[in-house]
């Protein structure tokens, strides 16, 4: 069971279904920047240098991209530059760039208030945003790779990664560095995306008929996905 999990869940397995999600993900990225007029600076948050060197953006010489992690990344070509930095306090001027990219990261900045700085930040550093979130009601947790382990209470989550490895997370060697593991993910609903993203286009990518994840993008032009929802101006801010 877990090997099978492992397998559709790989991106790196051009046939697993993360790998499928992402390319037709990357495909709505692109045809979002085939709006914009050249030269076109991106800046990935939280992303990697070999993501982008595995495309053919970076090919494109009117096309330049920033990669802002935690961690230092490799240098990949003068098209592709990289810093070290935190998503919720981006060490950029407003407006610095055209787009902000961001893939699998807001989910692990903390707590929802961490979640809101870096939200702040992707819309105050470009006009354009796209960032991608895994769905928190989609029944197989996306990193530990147990089915409803969302769901479970906190404590028994944490025991349960004492135990053994769970996923892409290496086994804990305590309770402490357990609660670490498990605290670092806090997956979104998606009347959370919508409370950090306001004015965004929510666009729904779904497995099998079930939400798998959710990509908020905004400040561009033109049509959109018949599955994105526009903004809702109903209600408040959900409460986490």
């Amino acid at each position: 069971m877990t090997r099978m999990l492992l397998a559709l869940a790989d991106h790196r397995n051009d046939a697993s279904w993360a790998a499928r999600l992402r390319q037709r993900r990357f495909a709505l990225f692109l045809d979002l920047l085939a709006r914009l007029p050249r030269p076109i600076s991106v800046c990935d948050v939280g992303g990697t240098t070999e993501f982008w060197r595995g495309l053919s953006l970076p090919d494109e010489d009117d096309v330049s991209v920033t990669v802002v992690n935690l961690e230092r990344q490799q240098p990949a070509g003068e098209r592709i530059q990289t810093l070290v930095g935190d998503a919720r306090e981006l060490p950029f001027d407003a407006g610095s760039f055209d787009v902000v990219y961001s893939n699998s990261v807001i989910e692990h900045v903390g707590t929802f208030a961490d979640q809101r700085r870096m939200a702040r930040e992707v819309m105050r550093v470009a006009p354009r945003y796209f960032v991608q979130t895994p769905s928190y009601f989609f029944p197989i947790e996306p990193h530990f790779l147990v089915p409803g382990f969302q769901f479970l209470p906190f404590e028994v989550r944490a025991a349960l990664l004492v135990r053994r490895r769970l996923g892409w997370v290496a086994r804990a060697e305590s309770m402490e560095r357990a609660r670490e593991e498990v605290r670092s993910v806090r997956l979104l609903r998606r009347s959370q995306v919508r409370a950090l993203f306001p004015d965004a286009k929510i666009h729904v990518e779904k497995i099998l008929g079930l939400t798998k994840s959710y990509v908020a993008y905004g400040g561009w032009e033109g049509p959109t996905s018949p599955t994105d929802a526009p903004p809702s101006r109903r209600g408040g801010a959900s409460r986490s």
